[in-house]
């Protein structure tokens, strides 16, 4: 245990490296606080936990894991910054704790880990730096990255071994603390929509992005957890119609030292750190435990209105990088118990091309996942969890493995199994592309549907074969092991790339503003600008290019499977072309809520509202089956028909020749399952039709037994839609399409 005169020295020497005085009285430096005592407290749960102790005394348990360490030290910080270090003596199954008394909600706290520094074994100790508790549930201050943050001389001369040498420097005034939080709230006036996949309708956002300039939301409340639970924020989810937000990274991060450099920060917040604590950046109440209770609250308002919330988790990797990155938390705690080593020790695997990857395949480590998974469902009142690469979660020792441990733990878990869980099934590692591979009870983000429909839309589909998989939920890949056409979350754009409006405004990507010579950010966009390359005065490209959006939205809104929509593409908002926008915290990325008053755009966002709710009357439109393309009845009607230009159906090389039209029938006769009653789900039943040539087409109506006569429900050559009941077109007659369209019929035998 410390010395009084330790902890002082300690106090005096942090405040001079945070540039200010230490704390003095008649000229001499005050007393450090007093060493409070420490009991034996218990193994778990892990993390700091408020509780009433031995005797009716109030005070907080901690417990860390930390197998391979010599010693922990328990670090509490006052209001001033003063350290009080008590050491954790018990020792239980490799987990160090202990309950001290007095310590309250509110407290701020870290740790120092003493142990071997060999880094070329992977022990990477180091007691100078405070460490972030991995199960901290609150986070006070951000994290700069000074080369005191580091557990070796950053700035070591021979940059090929600075990580082997320690550096003794305290990191304690250039880091962020833990605090202690009260559990107060046991969810009992919560009611989760708890939507069925395939009703679902996800909406990615970001939560500071789609509050920061929204006008009716008070100012201070702009950019945060209460600014998407305000009124204004949720009218506008409500009135779309989506059923679920998908809120990118909520979990603490902190920004790469790259980015701090240039004088930039990470915005899409995939650079986790603290796997418990909300992000406190994104507070409006504070920082010393506010911020759990306004996420509550923002979930809670989320719920009252029908909408759940989906949280993009990043447990692959964390922000300290890989040997040359900084000590913030598990890596100073045991480094070789929490990630992915190289044979050459000093390195690490990286399947993430983020420096380090989590060994999911150690007990500890799949612990710390699922305890926070079940942390944010059953504390925080979270319904789902998009996986950002997982197939680096699914890797056994090196393969992506399908039994692997972390799998298999989710599908025996009752809370998570329950849970909607969504996988971005893929990693940079060899053999990490796994689309269509994971089992049920989990979706995937289709990136075959999104390249398949971009390609249609700008002419480069060799044929339609492709096409007709994409838009009848993905048979291909999902049809196997009891899976339903849901396990596609179909979409075109997400937060990784352009914008909707950018992919038809831009060839190439505009990433200049990220300080990186536009060489970051994908090349392999799939786009086509329409014929001018960015914002442009001509009527005719703007015309057309707000033509190609309606074509979008409506394809991926009538298409089989769970449709995800990005935050402001049903406005027209645009990133100036900037495909890599994860470190522009600023109005490139932020929503631009003027659209909604602007003539031109307002149209798109009537359209989609428009849309979802016609998916939302019908259940044609959202199966839970895969279509068996047979008849079931004595006229030959089938559930799903393909049909060409000449309203005929499609031959085998129909499907293998270049064209530019398909049309899709949909029966609402046989729709498979049954409703809560009991009773046969019927439906009407629809025609979609797809043109992407640039001249107009004649197209002839099905007739029997597919139809009689046809009413028209959207035509995306019109900038204003008509509310139903549309024309109405007997069968056997020729419509003309406009170049590039979408018509959607309703039979009305």
């Amino acid at each position: 245990m410390t010395s009084a005169a330790e902890q002082q020295s300690v106090a005096q020497e942090g405040a001079a490296r945070a540039g200010r005085p230490a704390a003095v009285a008649n000229g001499a430096p005050r007393a450090a606080p007093p060493t409070p005592p420490v009991w034996p407290g218990a193994p778990t749960p892990l993390g700091a936990r408020f509780r009433v102790g031995p005797d009716g005394v109030a005070g907080t348990n901690f417990a860390l894991w930390a197998a391979g360490a010599e010693a922990v030290r328990l670090c509490l910080f006052d209001e001033r910054g003063r350290e009080t270090r008590v050491r954790l003596t018990e020792l239980t199954h490799e987990i160090w704790h202990g309950f001290v008394p007095g310590v309250m909600p509110g407290q701020r706290y870290g740790y120092r880990v003493d142990g071997r520094w060999d880094p070329w074994t992977g022990a990477r100790w180091n007691p100078a730096k405070l460490l972030l508790d991995p199960y901290a549930r609150a986070v006070d201050g951000e994290f700069s990255l000074p080369p005191d943050v580091y557990g070796h001389v950053r700035d070591w001369p021979e940059q090929h071994v600075a990580d082997t040498v320690r550096d003794d420097r305290d990191s304690a005034p250039y880091v962020p603390k833990g605090v202690v939080v009260q559990d107060d709230d046991d969810w009992a006036d919560d009611r989760r929509p708890k939507t069925p996949w395939a009703d679902s309708v996800i909406y990615e956002l970001h939560v500071r992005g789609f509050t920061r300039l929204h006008p009716d939301i008070p100012p201070e409340l702009r950019g945060t957890y209460a600014g998407l639970a305000h009124p204004a924020a949720i009218a506008h989810l409500v009135k779309l119609g989506v059923t679920a937000v998908e809120l990118l990274p909520v979990h603490q991060f902190a920004h790469e030292d790259h980015l701090l450099r240039r004088g930039l920060r990470n915005y899409w917040g995939y650079n986790s750190i603290g796997y418990f604590a909300p992000h406190a950046a994104y507070a409006a109440s504070g920082t010393t435990g506010q911020q759990v209770g306004e996420f509550k609250r923002m979930v809670r308002a989320l719920h009252a209105a029908g909408i759940e919330v989906i949280l993009d988790v990043v447990y692959n990797h964390t922000a300290e990088a890989g040997e040359l990155g900084p000590t913030l938390s598990l890596k100073g705690i045991d480094n070789r118990g929490y990630y992915r080593l190289q044979n050459d020790a000093r390195r690490y695997a990286d399947y993430t091309g983020c420096g380090n990857t989590l060994h999911v395949v150690q007990p500890q480590v799949l612990r710390l996942i699922t305890d926070s998974l079940r942390y944010w469902v059953t504390e925080m009142g979270v319904d789902g969890f998009r996986f950002d690469l997982a197939a680096a979660l699914a890797r056994s020792m090196h393969d992506v493995d399908m039994l692997s441990p972390f799998l298999a733990v989710i599908a025996q878990d009752p809370v998570l199994r329950r849970m909607k869980l969504i996988a971005e099934p893929w990693d940079i590692g060899s053999g990490g592309y796994q689309v269509g591979a994971f089992p049920p009870l989990w979706t995937e983000w289709n990136d075959r549907y999104r390249d398949a429909i971009r390609d249609f839309w700008r002419g480069a589909l060799p044929d339609v074969r492709d096409l007709g998989y994409r838009l009848s939920g993905s048979s291909d890949l999902y049809a196997w092991g009891g899976r339903r056409p849901y396990a596609s979350v179909n979409f075109i754009t997400a937060h990784d790339g352009y914008t909707l409006r950018d992919l038809v405004s831009y060839q190439g990507k505009h990433n200049e503003a990220n300080g990186e010579n536009n060489r970051d950010g994908s090349n392999d966009n799939r786009s086509w600008n329409c014929g001018a390359e960015g914002e442009t005065d001509d009527e005719r490209v703007r015309l057309l290019r707000r033509r190609q959006l309606r074509n979008l939205l409506t394809t991926l809104l009538l298409s089989t499977g769970v449709p995800m929509l990005v935050a402001g593409d049903e406005l027209g908002r645009t990133q100036r072309g900037n495909n890599n926008a994860y470190c522009q915290d600023n109005e490139i990325s932020w929503l631009d809520w003027s659209l909604l008053d602007d003539p031109a755009w307002r149209p798109l966002f009537d359209l989609t509202s428009r849309l979802i709710a016609l998916r939302h009357r019908h259940p044609v439109l959202r199966r839970r089956a895969f279509f068996s393309g047979r008849a079931h009845s004595a006229d030959g009607l089938r559930d799903l028909a393909w049909f060409t230009a000449r309203g005929e159906e499609m031959t085998e090389s129909d499907w293998y020749a270049p064209a530019a039209t398909l049309a899709m029938y949909l029966s609402g006769r046989d729709i498979p399952g049954r409703d809560e009653q009991g009773a046969p789900i019927t439906d009407d039943s629809f025609l979609a039709v797809l043109h992407a040539g640039d001249r107009p087409v004649s197209f002839v109506l099905p007739g029997p037994p597919w139809a009689e006569r046809y009413e028209i429900v959207v035509d995306t050559a019109r900038e204003e839609q008509e509310e139903p009941p549309g024309e109405i077109h007997r069968a056997g007659e020729t419509l003309t399409m406009e170049g590039r369209s979408v018509l959607l019929l309703r039979v009305r035998d």
